[in-house]
């Protein structure tokens, strides 16, 4: 028995192994390899951290990741500079400024931080409760995680769940990973530790 205790722990390990071997880094902290630019607003890298702007002409901006994902674990950190009204778009497609698919949103206190919106679809899919805001740190690094399988869509701030849920529509698309510049100016975010884990 306690052999195979033993076993099945190495199995175990050699389990999570493989999971661990499919993460991946979305940002070298170098360049924007591996990424690119939807529009005219900013995107660029300063002091190994990834910045997006807006720009003079205060519109919609994208920066979308070269490789498609379906099933995943993303991680990440952002810091919100000014109005910080951004978002992370996953299984999603872009053509110029017009996105397709679904945002976690990153945004001001008081505006759904953590909260799925479908762009040109639905809107609002599900946003959290309001008393979860209160786990932003505006002006400070927060972490986040969204976590994507099949219909099921969950994402985490600083450690908190913010929702869980699950869609049919969303369960059949796959796509880009895509950060946001919200429209109207004054928006700068910075990004940092951008990881995902493809789940099989």
């Amino acid at each position: 028995m306690k052999k195979l205790s033993i076993l099945s722990t190495l199995l175990l390990f050699c389990f999570q192994g493989i999971i661990l071997a499919q993460s991946e880094s979305l940002f070298n902290g170098k360049d924007l390899t591996g990424w690119t630019i939807y529009g005219t607003e900013k995107w660029y890298v300063e002091d190994g951290l990834l910045v997006c702007e807006s720009g003079p002409d205060k519109e919609y901006g994208y920066l979308g990741t070269d490789k498609e994902y379906t099933d995943f674990e993303l991680n990440l950190e952002f810091k919100q500079g000014a109005d910080g009204n951004s978002g992370v778009f996953f299984r999603c497609s872009i053509e110029g400024t017009k996105i397709a698919g679904w945002q976690a949103e990153v945004a001001p206190p008081g505006h759904n931080t953590g909260g799925i919106y479908e762009s040109y679809g639905r809107g609002w899919l599900i946003q959290p409760d309001p008393e979860l805001d209160k786990y932003l740190k505006f002006g400070d690094w927060n972490t986040m995680k969204v976590v994507a399988v099949g219909d099921k869509v969950e994402t985490f701030l600083n450690g908190h769940q913010m929702i869980s849920f699950e869609d049919e529509k969303i369960g059949k698309a796959s796509g880009k990973i895509a950060l946001q510049i919200h429209s109207g100016g004054g928006i700068k975010v910075q990004w940092r530790n951008l990881n995902i884990t493809e789940i099989k």
